[in-house]
């Protein structure tokens, strides 16, 4: 699914107008970039917690060369389901 058909549907389901649903989608999605930027998360009932991990630093090799090389460690964004929602995932992928 498109941004364009998620705002479609969004708009469907509110009677909110595609300009709206535009306009509020993206606030939400600041909103959380700033959240997580921050170090905060964001914990939705039924739905799951977005929030950061710690990515530990971890020896690699570079890709043309071949010398190795140590690859940082880093903060990086995560999504933890919820169980209502691998549920419902599992529930919709086992009917086809």
């Amino acid at each position: 699914m498109t941004r364009a058909e998620f705002i479609f549907q969004v708009s469907e389901q509110t009677g909110m107008t595609k300009k709206d649903t535009e306009r509020t989608i993206r606030a939400a999605f600041e909103t959380l970039s700033q959240l997580l930027a921050a170090g905060d998360q964001l914990q939705i009932a039924r739905f799951g917690t977005f929030k950061t991990r710690l990515r530990p630093s971890l020896n690699g090799r570079h890709p043309a060369t071949g010398a190795p090389l140590v690859i940082e460690e880093t903060r990086v964004p995560v999504f933890e389901p919820s169980k209502k929602l691998k549920e419902r995932v599992k529930e919709n992928h086992a009917a086809g």
